[in-house]
């Protein structure tokens, strides 16, 4: 394996290198701000996903500080784990340097790995956690040793405690293994020790789960209500084929797991996949869901086309270029490597009416969240020290509450109150909500809860996402009910 570490060395650095430039422009996605947030409040589970990325948050805080770039350097070095774990599967199955070369070209020319590599989000791990996952069970699949199986339950668990997607990955391998050797892996011993070490990591999430009343099915409702509906028969197929060169990639990795000679030992990939694919499709799943298998198979494909073009090997090279030069055009719409002006040059973005620019949603929520806390640090800073020792900031999403939480501590902001998502387990802070400053609540919403509301502003910004445009932010005092009594209330709304 030596020998191929240069090549996958400069891969990985230019994946770096890309995410180094792109990491630190535009501001924190609102995601990110939630996922930090609840790093600030530990626990073994959280309303909208388990625990990992909180643990992973402090880590990153500890290290960098809430510093942009800093917090979006762990999901980067996931991408390019699963970068270097793909060149390890296509030596694994049977490759040698060019099909090492082609496993890592196509990791850096499928573009949505960039922003799923961006974001600090649990998708870069989830991707990360089913590529080693194989990997571990293609090692056990080479060598028969059994600490692979083990480091496959640790990886399972782990992953468990990170997304719960990552239970249809286990799924598709279940209903894979059952084509491996003739499923007599079902009777070693060790297979089933592997289950048990990834049920023990992961049962605190489920005692959490119980005694918050498995908020994990509320979650689901409401995402199929807001999201998932929406989304057309076909559309989840249709989002796989958008990036042809990859796809095609993908495709001949997969016919080669069931039809070529060398890698139908590795079938058990093969019908994973194709089982993935269906359960995902016929859940009516985000696409990106399955963005995660991809690595297995732009690993065989690699191993099959150097293969076809063992006579010409140069050709190799002209195949890494067709798949890495038609994505480079479209890197700024993947990763923020533009200056915004620049940016909104490059894409040609619509100009609305009033002034604003449309940018695409995962770029548009990047702004306007440092101008929403300077307004209320400004409006929170102009109280009277009474009114200001009892005051409560009320945000109406999960967005605002997470810009308030992470971006005001450098104005010493108190936390704020929300009762969206998991906002709503930490309370009404400690204060009466004798006074009040509101972001994001409508009038009649702070009109049920004081009797004294004062509009301050109504915010706009240029670049930011419909939903926080437009948003009142209202100085209120003297409250109608008594909100720590009201709250208990409300956790059946919590992601209304």
């Amino acid at each position: 394996m030596k020998k191929y570490v240069p090549v996958i060395a400069v891969l990985a650095f230019v994946k770096l290198i890309i995410h180094v430039i792109g990491n630190q422009n535009y501001g924190f996605h609102r995601d990110e701000l939630l996922h930090l947030s609840v790093s600030e409040n530990l626990d073994w589970g959280y309303f909208e996903f388990p625990p990992f990325i909180a643990f992973i948050g402090k880590v990153a805080h500890f290290v960098f500080g809430y510093s942009l770039s800093g917090i979006r350097f762990f999901s980067t070095l996931a991408g390019i784990g699963i970068l270097i774990i793909c060149c390890f599967i296509a030596k694994e199955l049977g490759g040698k340097r060019n099909a090492v070369l082609l496993a890592g070209i196509s990791v850096l020319a499928f573009l949505p790995f960039y922003r799923n590599h961006l974001l600090f989000q649990p998708v870069a791990f989830d991707q990360f956690f089913w590529t080693l996952g194989f990997y571990f069970l293609i090692k056990y699949i080479n060598t028969k040793q059994i600490k692979f199986l083990v480091l496959l339950g640790i990886t399972f668990g782990i992953g468990l405690m990170n997304k719960y997607t990552i239970l249809v990955w286990g799924f598709g391998v279940f209903i894979g293994l059952m084509f491996y050797d003739k499923g007599k892996l079902f009777k070693n011993k060790w297979l089933y020790i592997s289950g048990i070490i990834s049920f023990l990591i992961f049962f605190p999430n489920i005692i959490w789960q119980v005694n918050h009343h498995f908020p994990l099915i509320l979650h689901l409702k409401k995402l199929k209500e807001s999201q998932l509906d929406a989304n057309g028969t076909f559309d989840f197929v249709i989002e796989q084929i958008k990036h042809p060169f990859t796809f095609t990639i993908s495709l001949i990795g997969l016919v080669a797991y069931f039809l070529d000679t060398n890698l139908k030992k590795y079938k058990i990939f093969g019908v994973a996949t194709v089982v993935i694919f269906g359960t995902l499709w016929i859940m009516e799943s985000k696409a990106y869901y399955f963005f995660a298998i991809y690595p297995i198979l732009f690993a065989a494909g690699a191993v099959k086309i150097e293969k076809l073009l063992e006579k010409k090997p140069k050709w190799n090279y002209v195949v890494a270029a067709v798949l890495l030069l038609p994505a480079l055009p479209f890197l700024p719409l993947a990763i923020p490597i533009l200056p915004i002006k620049d940016y909104v040059e490059y894409a040609d973005a619509k100009k609305l009416q009033d002034g604003r620019v449309e940018l695409t949603s995962d770029y548009a929520d990047m702004f306007g969240w440092e101008e929403q806390v300077k307004l209320v640090d400004s409006l929170f800073q102009s109280l009277p020290l009474k009114e200001k020792e009892n005051c409560m900031i009320w945000a109406e999403n999960y967005g605002e509450a997470s810009a308030l939480e992470i971006l005001g501590k450098k104005y010493d902001l108190p936390n704020p109150v929300c009762s969206h998502g998991s906002f709503w387990s930490w309370g009404t802070g400690k204060t009466d909500g004798t006074f009040c400053i509101s972001i994001g609540n409508e009038k009649v919403a702070v009109d049920r809860v004081f009797q004294e509301v004062k509009l301050v502003k109504i915010i706009k910004h240029k670049y930011a996402i419909d939903e926080e445009n437009n948003i009142p932010v209202y100085l209120c005092r003297k409250t109608k009910i008594n909100l720590k009594k009201k709250w208990p209330l409300l956790e059946k709304y919590v992601f209304e």
